[in-house]
């Protein structure tokens, strides 16, 4: 497709800060039309569904949820292979760099959780919030970091691509445990049983795609039908893709990787955008932040975030668990540290799930997630923006 488009186009495409220019327009584009007069046909289309095979034998979404939980477990599928990369012959190849990112999405998992909950404590029947503020929305994350181009080293985007994944892991597990009320144990048996088969052909040296493919959709079929996200299957998907052990040998990781990025960072991602940033701002007032729920979430992305993730950081270095990732220093991973507060569409994922049989709180909700996302997302910019030099 790429080698079809004209120069300067071309050269946009290369540009590391064009990923994130793209995110940011389909962004600002959707909010300045949920918040229009085109709003009611902007939410109409989303919740357009689409039927792809028959009635009988075939999927039916809207589009909101073909974007969220069909396109969307491409982009995790591509992320994973380039952490999986990583992992293996690259900055995270190591235990000490690997453990990382691992430790740091547990801090910024939980000092979120617990800010949330002493806000809420006292009101009780909003408890339910408190894994809201603990996402981390890894497409807007990439996405703003990606904006600084070269002025962030390589180490640092890699790290905030595994803590992202980890965090989003995290989410998942959490919404299975906690607010999954409906399970369906046959689809998450019959999900395993394909992630063992997909572990099956790897062993056994398959290095077509076909029949990963093939597992794969059928894995995300019963993972979509058990009751978890989707997406995980994309993760899990990615997970089992033969990577080579020596340069010269063939790398089917590799060959993919090439093959869909240009289309998940310049088709998927603008998309993802465009359907879940569009937030209606309706009946939403400066005193509605001050509420226990919008201020838990907002304190929770903003200073949880940023606190919990640079603390468990900064004590595994010291105590020698983990390294500092190359090229980097402290207020680099702390303004990596920043931008992990934007929550965004996971949190706001979350949120309706938390707060199903509340809707009254979902207005705060709203507010929370996009005041601690927007906070977050600038300051962690214009912090890294005055404390890097342009290469």
């Amino acid at each position: 497709m790429i080698n079809y488009i004209s120069s300067p186009f071309r050269w946009f495409f290369k540009l590391e800060s064009a990923t994130g220019l793209v995110l940011l327009i389909g962004a600002v584009v959707a909010l300045i039309l949920s918040n229009s007069n085109l709003s009611g046909y902007y939410f109409d289309v989303l919740k357009t569904h689409i039927l792809i095979g028959t009635q009988n034998f075939g999927l039916d979404l809207s589009i909101l949820h073909w974007i969220n939980d069909v396109l969307m477990c491409v982009f995790f599928f591509v992320v994973t292979l380039e952490i999986k990369r990583e992992f293996i012959h690259g900055e995270l190849s190591r235990p000490k760099q690997a453990s990382l990112p691992i430790i740091a999405a547990i801090g910024g998992m939980a000092v979120p959780a617990i800010i949330y909950v002493i806000i809420n404590f006292e009101t009780g029947n909003t408890l339910r919030g408190w894994a809201i503020p603990s996402a981390t929305d890894i497409a807007f994350s990439i996405g703003v970091l990606s904006l600084l181009g070269k002025r962030v080293p390589i180490s640092l985007k890699i790290f905030l691509m595994a803590l992202a994944i980890i965090d989003d892991l995290g989410a998942i597990i959490i919404i299975a445990f906690f607010y999954s009320t409906d399970l369906q144990y046959m689809y998450l048996i019959l999900m395993i049983g394909s992630f063992l088969a997909l572990l099956i052909i790897n062993k056994f040296g398959v290095k077509k795609f076909a029949p990963y493919l093939l597992i794969g959709l059928f894995l995300w079929y019963f993972t979509h039908e058990s009751g978890i996200h989707s997406t995980i299957s994309g993760v899990v998907l990615a997970l089992t893709i033969p990577h080579r052990i020596h340069k010269k040998d063939f790398s089917l990781l590799l060959k993919l990787e090439h093959i869909l990025s240009p289309y998940v960072a310049f088709g998927i991602m603008p998309l993802f955008a465009l359907a879940n940033a569009g937030v209606s701002l309706e009946g939403i007032s400066t005193n509605t932040l001050m509420a226990p729920v919008p201020l838990g979430i907002l304190c929770g992305l903003f200073f949880g975030k940023q606190i919990g993730v640079f603390l468990f950081s900064y004590l595994s270095i010291k105590l020698k668990f983990a390294e500092m990732p190359s090229n980097s220093n402290w207020i680099k991973l702390y303004g990596v540290g920043i931008l992990t507060g934007i929550g965004f569409t996971m949190s706001l994922f979350v949120g309706n799930l938390a707060f199903m049989e509340n809707t009254q709180h979902m207005v705060g909700v709203k507010i929370g997630v996009l005041c601690g996302s927007l906070l977050s997302a600038f300051v962690g910019y214009f912090l890294l923006l005055i404390t890097t030099n342009k290469k």
